[in-house]
Order: structure tokens, then C-alpha cells, then sequence
């Protein structure tokens, strides 16, 4: 990953829990960077900007308005973020996974194909990918803790992804959900408290 944004010094991260955060489709880091102070401080929380240029700001692989993609780039996203965390893991107690809007189509994608490097997973108004070949590759000993947290009412996430993100969630993994009326394609502090105690809860205790 060529610019990651660090919640703590370099001399303070060893031993720490460390908290992957991957932003959404046109945006950048700074939209995670925003969300370190409402985060548990025992966390060492990274931000990474996605490598795709999309106008004047960043996309994990090409999406249009229906969600569609191409595997092949996904694949290409996910495999330059394994390779970064793997160069990192080290000197971190464990490795959670956080992703907003297409970022959580990034996590949710981390954990189906490396789901023991995994402690923690938290969906942000997103999606999981409906894909068949990662379907057939996914194998869990046991159900994952994943988080989704969204509004009903958030309408860039259409209704068959959403409904495809909640049946493989409730099928797949120890599941929080919780809903934020009024939220929209976004993030708020009420969620980050939400976020909080499920880290707190399946990392920390």
C-alpha cells in the first residue's frame, strides 16, 4: 500500500491490536482517518488508500451503479491488501478488518479467503460480494464475528445486494447488525459506539 494513515506513532504499535480500515468508492483514507478518535485507543488503526484512481479520488476496482465489477480486479485489490498486512502482522497481537461502502466488500473478501488471519470484521453501508467462485472457496471452522452496520433507508446500496449481504452474513457468521434510521450512505457516532463494544467484546476480552 503506497499511503496508510497510522492512529499511532511507529514506537507505540508493537503487541497492539491492529485494525485494517478501507474506505469506500470515490473517497479516500481520511474518511477512516475521521473515525480513529471514536475508536478503542488500545487499537492501532490503519487507513489505506485504495490503489485505483477514480477522478479525483480512489476505488478498490471499478463499480458501477449496479454493483457490478470485475473478479479479476478484486482479486488483484485484495491480493496487494493481504501482502501489505502480512508485511505488518507481525507485531500486532491480532488483525481485525474495517470497511465502508465498497471497502466493505474488501473485508468481507479478506475473510472469505484468509479466515484465520482474521479476529474481527466490521461492515460499514456496504456489501458482500456475490460471486460464486469465492463461494466455493470459503471455508469457515467456525462462524467468524462480523458487524454490519447500515440504514434501511441508504440508497446506494441496491436491494439485491443487500439482500444477498444479509442472507450470507446470517448464514456465514456470528452476526451484529444494527440499523441507524436517518444515517443514509454513512457513518455516525451512535454506530462508532456500536463498533466499539463489538471490538471491544471479540478482541480485546
Amino acid at each position: 500500500m503506497e499511503t496508510v494513515v497510522w492512529s499511532k506513532p511507529e514506537g507505540e504499535r508493537a503487541g497492539t491490536p491492529l485494525l485494517v480500515m478501507m474506505h469506500g468508492y470515490g473517497t479516500d483514507e481520511s474518511r477512516m482517518v475521521r473515525l480513529f478518535e471514536h475508536l478503542p485507543p488500545e487499537f492501532t488503526c490503519a487507513a489505506l488508500r485504495a490503489p485505483m484512481d477514480i477522478g479525483d479520488h480512489y476505488g478498490w476496482f471499478l463499480l458501477d451503479y449496479f454493483l457490478a465489477n470485475d473478479f479479476a480486479d478484486v482479486i488483484t485489490a485484495t491480493n496487494a491488501v493481504q501482502a501489505w498486512i502480512s508485511s505488518v502482522k507481525g507485531q500486532h497481537s491480532s488483525v481485525s478488518l474495517m470497511g465502508y461502502s465498497q471497502g466493505m466488500a474488501m473485508a468481507s473478501t479478506l475473510l472469505r479467503l484468509h479466515p484465520k488471519d482474521y479476529t474481527a470484521t466490521v461492515g460499514l453501508s456496504g456489501f458482500v460480494l456475490n460471486n460464486d467462485l469465492l463461494s466455493l472457496s470459503e471455508s469457515f471452522e467456525s462462524p467468524p464475528p462480523f458487524f454490519w452496520g447500515r440504514d434501511k433507508g441508504d440508497l446506494v446500496i441496491n436491494e439485491d445486494a443487500t439482500a444477498y449481504t444479509e442472507e450470507w452474513l446470517n448464514a456465514n457468521t456470528r452476526l451484529t447488525a444494527r440499523t441507524y434510521p436517518g444515517m443514509g450512505h454513512a457513518m455516525c457516532k451512535a454506530e462508532m459506539v456500536d463498533v466499539s463494544a463489538f471490538l471491544r467484546h471479540y478482541v480485546l476480552s
